[in-house]
């Protein structure tokens, strides 16, 4: 045994060659340890995550705090979630033998080592007695993972406010480097303002500070205020002269300050009455928004406008001069007992006139008779006489010794007296007094003028039609007694072109 171990230990070459076996052995191990010691059994489960959330391959897997694990494969996968399609990550966790059997209803949880994005795989075992064996999937509904990370977070801002935000951090920083004696003494200052700042926090705190709407008011003010920023930075260094200015003269900053609470306490006392006031002026102002956009191209014609009524501004103190002298006669009018007889009786007057006038009315608006009765007056009473005018046509009246003829004065029937059988009467009465303007639903039915020569139209007449010349009597052949023709005759044609077909067409 002592010649083998001289031997060995004798031999240069075979010394370098097992130490060189070691190395390569240990940098195996070494490369080989974030995918598992080789020949290590393990304890493979899959488990469901919504997204991946940045996990790698070689993640640690952690349970209580302690590393049992380790990520491998990540793969994506699709899965119907509350009735829709959707892609999940499916992550496979190969763990240490010493945590198999989790209980079935373990949960899963992806959270954040480090502020610099890395991961690991959180298991929290439940309670249940069935166990998870090895290839089981832990299912997405006990899969989460955590809230956005802080480089999520920064991504939101622009590339302008995340090099700025870096530059006021690398500046905080150098400027509490190497300050611990400073820092010690300003948290011991500390301690008497946070005691008092109690009482201060409390009030602030209280539901009638309405604190809570500070910060909106606030934002909305910020809103208004971003597009006058450049107006605001100037405004702040001419501030800057207004503030040294002040500082010249202490005493009257001095009586400023101690007169500004009793000018606030009124302030307030008057901004609750301005504040129905304000609001509906807001509402107004946005109303009066569309006419101030018209105001550039209506302010011409209305500076025209204002320019040529000066001269009527100007002769408004003699018009209101007349005016009062008119309201004046006009109250003693009202006062004189007379008139109120007066109106009685025009008020008596328009409630007998009305049904005449709702009677008479479509006779004009829809038929227009009244034009159609004067336009031929003139060429009807056109013959001058002492005195006036007379009627230039005078009825013809034939066979005068006809009885019942239209020229005597007392008939016992209607004028109609048979005469050569291929003429048919000489005589006959052909008047439709009272024909409608308007039928019973308003239509037009302007029928004078319109109906033509009509040979008889009579409605239960006394005495019937008679054809025999023997027996002829007269009477009821050929009359025509009935104020409505049959059938509607419609608008005249001047009603017709205007499309005036009944009361409601009219304007």
């Amino acid at each position: 045994m002592r010649r083998a171990r001289g031997a060995l230990s004798a031999s240069p070459v075979l010394v370098g060659a097992v130490t060189v076996l070691v190395a390569l052995v240990a940098v195996f191990i070494s490369y080989s340890a974030n995918e598992g010691l080789p020949f290590v059994p393990t304890y493979k489960l899959e488990a469901e995550l919504p997204n991946a959330s940045k996990l790698v391959a070689g993640n640690d897997v952690r349970a209580g705090g302690f590393r049992v694990g380790r990520v491998g494969e990540i793969r994506s996968a699709r899965r119907r979630v509350a009735g829709r399609e959707r892609s999940i990550a499916v992550v496979e966790l190969e763990l240490d033998k010493r945590v198999e059997e989790l209980p079935e209803d373990t949960r899963v949880t992806v959270r954040s080592r480090s502020a610099l994005g890395l991961k690991y795989v959180e298991l929290v075992p439940g309670i249940s007695r069935d166990t998870l064996i090895a290839g089981d999937t832990i299912p997405l509904r006990r899969g989460q993972t955590t809230p956005e990370d802080l480089e999520d977070v920064l991504s939101t801002f622009q590339p302008e406010t995340r090099v700025d935000a870096r530059l006021a951090l690398q500046g905080f920083g150098d400027g509490l480097a190497g300050r611990g004696p400073a820092i010690n003494r300003t948290i011991e200052e500390l301690r008497p303002f946070l005691t008092r700042l109690q009482p201060v926090m409390r009030a602030l705190s209280a539901r009638s500070t309405e604190l809570r709407g500070l910060f909106p008011a606030l934002g909305q003010a910020l809103r208004q205020a971003a597009p006058v920023a450049a107006v605001q930075a100037g405004w702040f260094a001419d501030m800057a002269d207004t503030f040294a200015a002040i500082g010249r003269d202490p005493a009257a900053l001095q009586d400023t300050i101690s007169e500004t609470p009793s000018t606030l306490d009124a302030a307030i006392a008057s901004f609750q009455v301005q504040t129905p006031f304000l609001a509906r002026f807001a509402d107004v102002s946005r109303r009066l928004q569309p006419a101030t956009l018209e105001l550039r191209r209506a302010l011409p014609p209305l500076n025209a406008a204002l320019a040529a009524g000066v001269p009527a501004f100007r002769r408004t103190p003699e018009l209101a001069a007349r005016l009062e002298e008119l309201f004046r006669s006009g109250e003693d009018l009202g006062d004189d007992p007379v008139n109120a007889l007066a109106l009685r009786d025009l008020r008596n007057a328009a409630e007998i006139a009305g049904p005449a006038v709702r009677f008479v009315a479509p006779y004009q608006t829809v038929c227009n008779y009244l034009n159609y009765f004067f336009t031929p007056l003139g060429t009807h009473q056109s013959e001058t006489v002492p005195g006036g005018t007379a009627q230039r046509i005078l009825a013809k009246l034939l066979f005068g010794d006809q009885p019942n003829n239209l020229g005597t004065t007392e008939s016992s029937r209607p004028v109609d007296t048979p005469g050569d059988p291929k003429e048919g009467a000489v005589q006959a009465l052909h008047k439709q007094p009272n024909s409608p303007a308007v039928d019973s639903q308003g239509r037009a039915d302007c029928q004078a003028g319109q109906t033509g020569y009509l040979s008889r139209l009579v409605t239960d007449g006394r005495y019937p039609v008679e054809t025999n010349p023997d027996t002829f009597k007269g009477g009821g052949t050929h009359v025509v007694m009935d104020p409505d023709t049959p059938g509607r005759l419609g608008g005249t044609y001047k009603a017709r072109e205007l499309g005036i077909d009944g009361v409601e067409d009219l304007p």
